[in-house]
């Protein structure tokens, strides 16, 4: 599943298209009309967590990656797209995999942009009180909250709590004012950090928990559990993490 920082790399990369009128789009999407684009600027590219907007005066839509949405700018797949879109200089990008949706109402009141970890609105006092308020909360489920760290996916939930040395099931009402700060802090840090490595195409040789089966602080085998109600993959120490409960 993209995370936050793949998509603000999509993004920048799409830079190019604001402001220029769609002259074609199409796909196999069933839940808008995709004519309805057909002649319309786009106004805006956002993202808030792994949600990318495409923002016109018609309609703004709502790309959801899921699993395993993937998209293309400037060529195909060899299989229909999702949803197409073709500007007016001849740029195009395709979706593929994916949820697409219309979104009704201004963007600013339906995203809280204060919980993206990549945005400039982040905000760490408001997430620390939304998980100082979810005291049974585990710390697996906790970090793949999207109203709390929106753009957060599995491998920053990994590489985070192995950072901190926290135990994924430790509760955030157990968690010490200094380590519930720091899973903060570093859910950000980490999210740049992803970007920063996926930009030079070295982000898995970064990764020291996800999908590892050997701690490299303590030299033992990884515990390797799906945890939490997000019944996500976890890997950690369970010698050097510790489990606040």
């Amino acid at each position: 599943m993209p995370e936050g920082p793949s998509l603000f790399i999509l993004k920048e990369d799409t830079t190019r298209f604001v402001g220029q009128q769609i002259v074609e789009a199409g796909g196999n999407v069933r839940a808008i009309d995709p004519l309805r684009l057909v002649g319309q600027p786009i106004l805006s590219l956002r993202t808030w967590g792994k949600h990318f907007l495409i923002e016109t005066p018609a309609m703004t839509v709502r790309i959801h990656f899921l699993l395993f949405g993937t998209y293309r700018i400037d060529e195909r797949r060899d299989k229909q797209p999702r949803l197409s879109i073709r500007v007016a200089d001849g740029s195009e990008i395709n979706f593929y995999a994916c949820s697409v949706r219309e979104i009704e109402g201004e963007l600013d009141s339906l995203y809280d942009w204060s919980a993206d970890v990549m945005s400039d609105a982040w905000d760490p006092k408001r997430a620390r009180k939304k998980l100082r308020a979810r005291p049974d909360m585990l710390a697996c489920d906790a970090l793949l909250d999207q109203d709390i760290f929106s753009g957060v996916g599995n491998i920053i939930k990994n590489e985070v709590l192995f950072r901190i040395r926290v135990h994924p099931l430790s509760t955030m009402g157990a968690l010490p004012a200094p380590k519930l700060r720091a899973l903060v802090e570093e859910a950000r840090q980490y999210s740049f950090d992803f970007l920063g490595w996926k930009k030079q195409y070295v982000l898995k040789q970064h990764w020291l928990a996800h999908a590892k089966t050997t701690c490299p602080r303590c030299n033992i085998p990884f515990k390797k559990a799906v945890l939490g109600r997000s019944a996500r993959r976890s890997f950690f120490c369970e010698r050097c993490q510790k489990r606040y409960d």
